[in-house]
């Protein structure tokens, strides 16, 4: 009989030792515990008691839908409910009917609860929360200014409960409170485990003209500056990256401000590969590559071969057609070009470009295609003082000069050499060709007619006479003489 009673009480001890243990945890309270089990539908975390949480994976789910986590894995829950032996945890308070006890657990536990913004009112919003209608000021929906609060209708955020009168019927949340609460624990985990030039994981939160804003814990978030999203320069953070990209960045630093909040300043491109180190090397000088101009100066054109990766083309190595003298003239930024590379300098990172090289050079060649003498068609390209421009092909101008038109005066007379005016067609004959100089002499075509016509004149002025001339010449001295 005694042994039977000690059994007993043995036996009590036990299940109220199990009881007290599993008493340790309240509603309310916050678990950092590890994934023992994966289910169908649930996941059961070891929460340092004698019972063991459950959570619905729906709760742990990405925004994309996928469960992220498996056996092992640490995780950050609140204990919402429990009951008998079952310890029920979540993210946040459910967005069911809960009652007013859960809302009065949920406002002391400073518990976060699912909420719905249904609609705007005078001074902030209306919130339904666990069935029941909430007000939330616009001061209180976030950590920023709010500039459209038509936008934050219909979204689901979680929130905390800051006050409950008349027995439910006024409830005042704050979705700042809890981001606040979540940047403070944030930054101190941020300040005890991270450093400078450390690489971290972040989602994009939103787009500014001078760069994207990146959080990288729950309510912590850092500028990458439109220099450091990306190698190349010629780019919008828009082309980059789009809100709720996940994105690796590194941070460069944390500078201290008045309000104790730091301002982070995070890179997205030094998590990349350095493209003078990694492609810039298999450059090779005589290479024809299409680049896309960066921007223009008055001495040339920034070009863009490769992400990452500018050139510049003097204003000398723009054309071979033309003196250029206005760089902005010729080409806009974003424009496509080719180019050909004509020197690297990896150690300064500087590569020499050549937009004429890569159109080739017209006066190359030149001697086979032109020959002394020979008459080509060409236009008027100006008119100066000492003759005219006539293009032949394109690049290609040679001199008539204003002595040969004198020297020539009378022949074809259908041309009025003195009347010709840019782009009027004419014909010349090739003079002389001096290809290293780029200079080419011509003449009238039709000056070679007049030589070949020359040859045929009389040589005295007895022979424009002919047979007659000399019959009347024969005649008169007769008569002079009797």
């Amino acid at each position: 009989m005694v042994e039977e009673n000690q059994e007993k009480s043995f036996a009590q001890l036990l299940e109220d030792s199990e009881f007290s243990v599993g008493q340790e945890l309240k509603v309310g309270d916050r678990i950092h515990g590890r994934i023992i089990s994966v289910g169908k539908d649930q996941a059961y975390v070891d929460t340092g008691t004698k019972t063991d949480g459950v959570i619905d994976k729906q709760e742990l789910k990405d925004e994309d839908g996928t469960f992220p986590y498996q056996e092992g894995d640490q995780v950050e829950l609140f204990v919402i409910s429990r009951k008998h032996n079952e310890i029920k945890l979540g993210r946040s308070m459910g967005s069911a009917d809960g009652g007013l006890e859960q809302l009065e657990q949920a406002w002391h536990g400073q518990i976060p609860v699912q909420g719905k913004v249904q609609q705007t009112c005078k001074g902030g919003f209306r919130v339904r929360i666990m069935g029941k209608t909430a007000f939330c000021p616009l001061s209180q929906i976030d950590l920023r200014p709010v500039q459209d609060p038509e936008s934050m209708v219909g979204e689901p955020f979680d929130f905390l409960i800051t006050r409950i009168e008349d027995r439910g019927r006024n409830i005042v949340v704050s979705r700042r409170a809890l981001q606040e609460k979540e940047r403070e624990e944030s930054l101190q985990n941020l300040r005890e485990t991270v450093k400078a030039g450390d690489i971290l994981s972040g989602t994009v939160t939103r787009l500014a003209p001078f760069g994207a804003f990146v959080q990288i814990a729950p309510g912590l978030e850092g500028l990458v500056h439109i220099s450091e999203m990306a190698w190349s320069r010629n780019t919008s953070p828009e082309e980059i990256v789009s809100p709720g990209d996940s994105v690796q960045v590194k941070l460069l630093g944390m500078e201290e401000q008045d309000k104790g909040q730091p301002r982070l300043q995070l890179s997205m491109k030094q998590t990349q590969t350095d493209p003078w180190e990694d492609v810039a090397p298999a450059f090779q000088s005589g290479t024809v590559i299409t680049g896309q101009v960066t921007r223009t100066a008055p001495f040339g054109v920034f070009v863009e071969i490769a992400p990452g990766i500018e050139g510049l083309v003097h204003v000398s190595e723009m054309s071979y057609l033309k003196r250029v003298h206005k760089p902005e003239d010729e080409v806009d930024p974003g424009q496509n070009i080719s180019v050909m590379i004509k020197d690297i300098d990896l150690k300064a990172r500087r590569i020499s470009l050549s937009m004429r090289d890569a159109e080739g050079d017209p006066w190359e060649g030149i001697t086979e295609r032109f020959k002394p003498g020979q008459v080509v068609p060409g236009t008027v390209e100006k008119r100066e003082d000492f003759g005219l421009f006539i293009r032949l092909e394109p690049g290609v101008v040679g001199l008539l000069p204003k002595a040969k038109l004198t020297q020539e005066a009378g022949v074809a007379p259908e041309i009025n050499w003195d009347k010709l005016k840019p782009k009027d067609p004419v014909s010349v004959r090739i003079e002389s060709v001096d290809a290293d100089n780029r200079r080419m002499t011509l003449a009238p075509a039709d000056a070679a007619r007049a030589e070949d016509w020359k040859s045929y004149t009389p040589q005295n002025e007895n022979e424009d006479l002919g047979t007659l001339g000399q019959k009347l010449q024969q005649a008169m001295r007769k008569k002079a003489e009797s």
